[in-house]
């Protein structure tokens, strides 16, 4: 039955804001951060949850530490573990991101999108810009700088020689099919799909924590499915869980940012394109971003967001004015056609003849946004509260995907029309984190966009290591969003030491392996947590 937490004495504690309104609290004894280990010790305030923490912190430095000690043995390892999985298990990776979208697409069209996130008089905490901002800049910012030119022309030259990693089979010689089926294919790995990930995540969070009065943590979206359960050994696996594929799933993007800001560096200054500079980089923006981490989301999150956001648009307006413009306003419809019409056959979880781009990219994909989904779903979460079910997942859904669209194929289109049209390989010849530079090199102004797209890829790596440490800390502090600010300082520091082990441990495959070895486990929590949603609204007051 609900109930209005306004006039409830035992309305949520400490770190979550009471609903406003009706709202059908859970019952429950629990306290949040009763389980925390409080101390000051050494002049710096500790808050946090102690299995939680203790488990996570060292598992993670173990891997840190063995990684950076025995590089040599450890590559191959990953390269088997990642091989071994995309091979085997690729097939549950497709038909869980299949239900996520399900799953968010049924709720819009129900009686449970009018449910209000944080009580039926709840108001939203920011305006509508500051919100997509935050969520897109938290999403994907890093990948779409690293494959917005790569993933469309890798798919391009595919499919039309007909290569057995070309998606659904390609379409040999035919370029002008083999360019609608490669952007198609990259707006499969960019649209609905990974926003149905985050969009449930974050949905199951806001729920169970602002009407429900759970702390912000993965373990409490079980409480429908373990009762008071979560509160012992179950709830800390879920969220020890929770830590690790939040880490690994950040420190392949910060990797990725590492590899492409390097080559850009390389492409404009003659820096020594190396690990070390990799290494450099990630030391010297992981210092950068402890700024915002300890600025907190309204001064320090929100305005790098916003910022980013400034600069992606003016450098995609930049693109689509001088570069094809008529090519890529009717490309824009003619690959999100595309896009609908081959959703069935790229979405399709078995019986594929495509097995080398099912394994060696949606799979990755589909690992990477689950890895990524309890970061970017409690985020938006964090950012969520006062809206409507159907509002926010109308927004989850359809603004990112419309702009991921926009973007590819604004850069997508217009490296394939400088190699079908113009006859330049450069981008088709570059390595994987060059291609965007290159491809800006047959525009004009090539030194400045170039040099934006290097403080994009930074300014994104920041945005991406602060939120994911604000949330990492909230899960490991026992769900308090307002816990000492040097646990967060810790975590950001995690986040780099992760992404240069990895670097150095095995290169891009290395990272890879990590997000799909910890999402694996994940996709099985997630798929659970959708019947824990379901039940969760159904217990709701509605508008």
């Amino acid at each position: 039955m609900a109930q209005d937490a306004n006039n409830q004495p035992d309305a949520p504690k400490e770190g979550v804001p009471a609903p406003e309104g009706p709202a059908n609290l859970i019952d429950t004894d629990y306290v949040i951060g009763q389980d925390n280990i409080q101390t000051n010790k050494f002049g710096m305030n500790v808050d946090l949850h102690g299995k939680v923490f203790s488990v996570s912190s060292l598992l993670i430095l173990f891997f840190v530490i063995i990684t950076l000690a025995l590089p040599d043995q450890m590559g191959p390892l990953f390269n088997g573990a990642k091989s071994f999985l995309t091979d085997n298990l690729s097939w549950l990776f497709l038909f869980a991101a299949n239900i996520f979208v399900i799953v968010a697409v049924v709720l819009i069209f129900t009686p449970l999108g009018k449910v209000r996130l944080g009580g039926l008089h709840a108001k939203p905490d920011f305006s509508y810009a500051g919100w997509f901002a935050m969520l897109f800049a938290a999403g994907m910012g890093i990948g779409l700088m690293f494959y917005g030119v790569s993933e469309p022309i890798t798919h391009f030259g595919t499919s039309v020689t007909g290569d057995s990693w070309a998606p659904l089979g390609g379409a040999q010689g035919d370029q002008a099919a083999s360019q609608s089926l490669a952007m198609a294919a990259t707006i499969f790995h960019w649209g609905l799909h990974p926003w149905g990930i985050y969009a449930v995540v974050a949905l199951a969070l806001a729920l169970f924590s602002f009407n429900k009065g759970l702390p912000l943590t993965m373990r409490s979206i079980f409480y429908p499915i373990l009762g008071e359960r979560i509160w012992g050994w179950p709830g800390h696996v879920i969220d020890i869980m929770a830590v690790l594929a939040t880490l690994f799933g950040l420190a392949t993007s910060l990797g990725f940012g590492a590899s492409q800001a390097a080559a850009g560096l390389n492409y404009l200054f003659d820096i020594p394109n190396t690990d070390v500079t990799m290494v450099v980089l990630i030391i010297g923006i992981t210092l950068v971003a402890l700024g915002s981490v300890v600025l907190g989301v309204d001064k320090g999150v929100q305005r790098l967001s916003q910022l980013n956001m400034g600069l992606a648009f003016l450098l995609l307006l930049f693109v689509i004015i001088v570069g094809p413009t008529m090519l890529i306003a009717t490309g824009f419809v003619e690959n999100l056609g595309s896009y609908l019409k081959n959703l069935p056959a790229l979405s399709n979880p078995f019986g594929r003849e495509d097995a080398d781009f099912v394994h060696g990219w949606t799979a990755f994909y589909w690992a990477w946004w689950i890895s990524w989904s309890p970061f970017v779903g409690m985020f938006i979460a964090r950012v969520s509260r006062g809206r409507t079910v159907r509002e926010f997942l109308i927004a989850v859904l359809l603004v990112p995907t419309i702009v991921s669209v926009l973007w590819m194929t604004a850069f997508g289109d217009t490296a394939i029309n400088q190699l079908v049209s113009d006859g330049f390989e450069g981008v088709k010849e570059a390595a994987l984190p060059l291609q965007l530079f290159t491809m800006l090199g047959q525009l004009p102004l090539t030194s400045i966009t170039s040099f934006v797209g290097i403080i994009l890829v930074m300014v994104f790596f920041i945005t991406s290591s602060d939120s994911g440490s604000l949330v990492i800390d909230s899960i490991t502090a026992g769900g308090k969003v307002d816990a000492p600010t040097p646990q967060r300082v810790f975590w950001a520091l995690i986040e780099g030491a992760i992404a240069i082990a990895l670097l150095l441990g095995g290169g891009l495959a290395a990272l890879q392996a990590a997000v799909i070895t910890t999402g694996l486990p994940f996709t099985i929590v997630l798929l659970a947590a959708c019947y824990a949603i379901i039940q969760g609204l159904r217990s709701e007051p509605r508008g």
